[in-house]
């Protein structure tokens, strides 16, 4: 089990990039730390990690505490693994050598057969003798992740590991990655921008803003509790708005265009997301977004329904 028991850090001649962190996970749970750009998500998986010498607070993996550079010749802990922005990888050789740098030259036929397996996890098996000089940033980023899960850490931490895979490529390597990581009990830690990390594999989820935590649940129970705007703008446009004279919080899809209601609205634009269209209307002098599944003529009158229930 992690324990992160109220750390905080601060970088020099900067302002506090950590304040009183705290938080468990347990073995083979999966944690998604989310916030915007410059919160100190990245901060706190290098904490974890061992990279950093705290100003206060303890970090501990079972009974074993985490301590920075200065108690150490080598910062990190051997039992984790640590996947950054930038990949760290071996440029001139292959992706199959990259994966093999930390397996035993001892055991070739292991070592082979366990490359295999994570090249068929992040879905790079036809690249197995390419150079990592001469893949996309998105593959880098997946040999990054196959070569941190080569000798099954006990635990994973990933730095928005999937920030330069394609769409088309992200969701099917998500599947495969978080089913690999639950079926050997691998404990993982996400810090990402993007709510679908959470939403669709996190056990936990913790929210930072202003260098603290501010909310700590479940994903759903987080998506569900439209009470802070900054948490509820993590997963997906959201509406602030006056209605029957109290302001509330509501997604698009709370929204519906109804054949006749006391609410009603002016058509100001229409987005086309695929399979349904994203209305911008102005409801009582306000902007407010809808989800609908054809497109509406522009400054035509609609009638709303509001539900306040996710």
């Amino acid at each position: 089990m992690l324990q992160v028991n109220n750390i905080s850090f601060t970088y020099p001649s900067k302002e506090k990039i950590l304040h009183h962190i705290n938080f468990s996970l347990k073995k083979g749970e999966h944690l998604c730390i989310m916030g915007e750009s410059g919160c100190g998500k990245s901060t706190l998986l290098k904490a974890i990690y061992g990279l950093l010498d705290l100003d206060n607070g303890t970090l501990f993996w079972n009974d074993i505490q985490i301590l920075g550079p200065k108690h150490h010749l080598v910062p990190g802990m051997d039992f984790f693994k640590y996947v950054a922005q930038d990949f760290d990888l071996m440029p001139y050789t292959s992706v199959s050598e990259n994966i093999k740098k930390f397996l035993s030259r001892f055991y070739p036929k292991e070592a082979e057969k366990r490359t295999q397996e994570l090249l068929q996890v992040i879905e790079m098996t036809k690249f197995a003798n390419e150079k990592v000089k001469n893949l996309s940033g998105g593959q880098q980023q997946r040999v990054a992740i196959a070569r941190a899960l080569a000798k099954e850490p006990e635990l994973l931490l990933l730095d928005e590991p999937f920030s330069q895979i394609d769409n088309f490529k992200k969701n099917s390597l998500r599947r495969k990655l978080f089913s690999y990581l639950k079926e050997n009990n691998i404990s993982c830690i996400v810090a990402t921008h993007d709510g679908s990390d959470a939403l669709s594999f996190a056990d936990k989820m913790i929210v930072i803003q202003n260098q603290k935590i501010i909310a700590k649940d479940t994903p759903s129970n987080l998506y569900k509790d439209l009470k802070q705007k900054y948490v509820a703008s993590l997963f997906d446009d959201v509406n602030e708005f006056f209605f029957n004279k109290k302001q509330i919080l509501l997604y698009p899809h709370q929204i519906r265009v109804v054949e006749n209601s006391n609410h009603k609205a002016i058509i100001k634009k229409a987005y086309f997301k695929g399979y349904y269209w994203l209305i911008e209307v102005n409801y009582n002098d306000q902007t407010i977004f809808l989800n609908h599944h054809s497109v509406i003529e522009i400054k035509k009158t609609v009638s709303l329904s509001f539900n306040e229930t996710v």
